[in-house]
């Protein structure tokens, strides 16, 4: 956002922050959600770029599809021990998957 918008918003009453302010998240439960987030990203890239379905994908990790759709949208239901031992039975190395939990 631009200072003059945020300086528009706040002269108007608005509180201006950022995500983490708003939720009021410590360092660590932000870094967990960025996680989550990046690791859900790769499951539906890694899944996209094999070019088959939610379907095929869970069969192939033994596992539901409902679970692959909560997983790719991130759930909380969904540990990210899951989202990473999914990506690494469908060929991610260890080294794809930190650079995705570290974007």
């Amino acid at each position: 956002m631009n200072s003059e918008k945020r300086k528009r918003l706040e002269a108007a009453g608005w509180k201006v922050g950022s995500v983490d302010e708003f939720l009021d998240l410590t360092p660590e439960e932000s870094a967990m959600v960025a996680m989550r987030f990046n690791l859900a990203k790769a499951l539906y890239e890694r899944r996209r770029g094999l070019r088959i379905s939610q379907e095929a994908f869970a069969r192939r990790i033994k596992t539901t599809q409902p679970r692959i759709a909560l997983a790719e949208k991130g759930a909380d239901s969904v540990s990210l021990d899951f989202m990473v031992r999914s990506l690494l039975a469908v060929g991610a190395s260890k080294k794809e998957i930190a650079v995705a939990m570290a974007r």
